[in-house]
């Protein structure tokens, strides 16, 4: 298995934690964001596979997501989060407003990178394992961190947009998991 089907399949499991949303019961906003994260998983969901190989790859399907992604994101993302929207059945957790300033940025990257992966769904997907492996994607440096931060040196969505599309999609979901690890309980 090479290692861009592992860090696709860490990814897509960590996102897909979202799967456990009971929408039983929501109301108003927490409702509202609840159906926006299904959406949300609704486009991993249906372009993973085609990441990870197993689908045939389709640049519109790609594109879909990408604008789902959008959609989302930002100020679309925040607002979504007015101060205190904590009722069951949600589960966000009070440090998104202790540290709102990290939530925001996260927010905003998800958007540069629903951008670049709109861009990149015409590159199609890396032809080799070496993307994932030379630092690129992950490490120490110039990419994003597994389970943390998305680093935020200031890539473009074009310049995101010059990589293959599983590139561009890992990324996508690692920023998607930095905000559930730090922001969202955890499920049981």
């Amino acid at each position: 298995m090479n290692t861009r089907k592992i860090v696709t399949g860490a990814v897509l499991a960590s996102v897909l934690g979202v799967a456990a949303l009971a929408h039983s019961g929501a109301t108003g906003v927490v409702k509202s964001r609840m159906e926006a994260m299904k959406e949300m998983q609704t486009a991993v969901k249906a372009i993973a596979p085609m990441m990870s190989g197993t689908a045939a790859y389709d640049a519109s399907v790609v594109q879909d997501a990408a604008e789902t992604f959008g959609r989302h994101s930002g100020e679309a993302l925040t607002a979504s989060f007015p101060e205190g929207s904590i009722e069951p059945p949600s589960e966000a957790l009070p440090v998104i407003w202790q540290d709102w300033d990290h939530f925001e940025a996260l927010a905003r990257q998800l958007g540069i990178m629903a951008q670049g992966l709109s861009l990149a769904s015409e590159n199609g997907l890396h032809g080799g394992s070496g993307m994932m492996g030379n630092g690129m994607m992950m490490g120490s440096g110039s990419g994003m961190m597994m389970g943390g931060s998305p680093n935020m040196m200031g890539m473009t969505a074009e310049q995101i947009g010059q990589m293959p599309a599983d590139g561009a999609f890992a990324m996508t979901t690692q920023v998607c998991a930095a905000c559930h690890d730090r922001f969202r309980e955890e499920d049981d």
